[in-house]
């Protein structure tokens, strides 16, 4: 996994780490769900004008199936990147992947924006971002294994690699909530939104200071 170079250049000192708000990143291995625990937050805070959920650029197809995303070629994309499109940008699995920039916006106007991103931007969001809550969700290998060959995306030995990847990566650091989505979406759900909850609390105060 490679983390594009363009989230690597020197951050301003006058204009990050961006305040008020929180950036909720939402991390872990293909197949644990992500994209279902978020679903079912944005169904659940569908109301909620203080939360964000972020539509990320992808350089492959648009999916309804999983994940509503915007989809651009890979020159359009690394031209759009060049011209300062995105707050953070990434490739992973031989795709380009790009947060909006004017995410920065609503952190800086006390939003709660919540994103599903690739573990390895994780130190770059800590510097950009003064209030960073990072929530992994995860399931078993098994379980895992599972749902990738459900997507049909892969083959056998991909999916088995991509596993082994994953594996490999471990997240520390503050702020850091651990979701086990193996059993009833509800229930990971249920938690997800605890943590959205405390971080639209902690963004109110925040505000005000």
């Amino acid at each position: 996994m490679m983390v594009s170079a363009s989230i690597e250049r020197e951050l301003s000192s006058e204009a990050f780490p961006v305040r008020n708000g929180v950036f909720v990143a939402v991390v872990g291995p293909s197949g644990a769900g992500k994209d279902t625990v978020i679903g079912y937050a944005r169904t659940l805070f569908a109301d909620e004008t203080r939360l964000e959920f972020v539509r990320r650029v992808i350089t492959r197809p648009s999916d309804a199936a999983s994940e509503d995303h915007d989809t651009l070629a890979d020159a359009a994309f690394v031209e759009a990147e060049a011209d300062g499109a995105f707050a953070i940008s990434w490739e992973a699995h031989g795709l380009r992947y790009g947060i909006p920039a004017d995410v920065d916006w609503s952190i800086a106007n006390g939003y709660v924006a919540v994103a599903n991103v690739s573990r390895a931007v994780i130190p770059v969001l800590r510097e950009r971002y003064a209030n960073l809550a990072v929530v992994e969700i995860t399931a078993s290998p098994e379980i895992l294994a599972e749902r990738l060959a459900q997507r049909g995306r892969e083959s056998r030995g991909e999916v088995l690699a991509r596993l082994a990847r994953s594996a490999n990566i471990a997240l520390s650091g503050s702020g850091v909530t651990s979701i086990d989505n193996g059993g009833q979406r509800e229930a990971a759900g249920e938690r997800f939104a605890e943590v959205l909850r405390k971080a639209m609390a902690f963004s109110d105060i925040s505000g005000v200071m």
